[in-house]
């Protein structure tokens, strides 16, 4: 899942999918009806790869509090965002249980499970290519340690 073309923008509801640039901003697709505009540079555009949750450790990712609310739900849409304040920050923390309840507002939570849903929505939520991204950087890194392992005349290196 690669979330540095979904942007949200200050002000305008629902997520937007980068299509384009202009001179003067980025022409977006809205997530929500298909419509397309341009976002000009004043704006306050984040891209959601930028976007973190405070815990109680280290700020989080977007992606990684998408992806313990999708296991949570076992891909399965999460709870209803205009749910009461007590039963988000409950269904929050059963997701994210070291995330920063004073910091992270219900405002916050809201929004991060109107996001999510929205995506799962779309069907945009996939996390199978990140497991193979991390399955074959570790096999790089065994690889590299086996090479280190082989003294150097063994890989042929003459060191006389």
């Amino acid at each position: 899942m690669d979330l540095k073309e979904i942007l949200a923008i200050a002000g305008r509801p629902g997520l937007f999918k980068m299509v384009g640039q202009t001179k003067n901003g980025v022409v977006v697709e809205s997530l929500t009806d298909g419509k397309r505009f341009t976002a000009f540079v004043h704006e306050r555009i984040s891209s959601l790869e930028e976007i973190s949750i405070y815990t109680e450790t280290e700020d989080l990712p977007l992606k990684d509090v998408f992806k313990k609310i999708f296991e949570k739900q076992e891909g399965k849409t999460a709870i209803d965002p205009k749910s009461s304040a007590q039963d988000l920050k409950d269904f929050f923390l059963e997701a994210i249980p070291d995330y920063d309840e004073e910091r992270v507002y219900v405002s916050d939570i809201k929004k991060v499970i109107k996001w999510y849903n929205l995506l799962q929505e779309k069907d945009m939520l996939s996390f199978e290519e990140e497991e193979k991204e991390k399955e074959e950087q570790k096999n790089d890194e065994e690889e590299q340690n086996k090479d280190e392992d082989i003294p150097d005349k063994e890989k042929g290196k003459d060191i006389t």
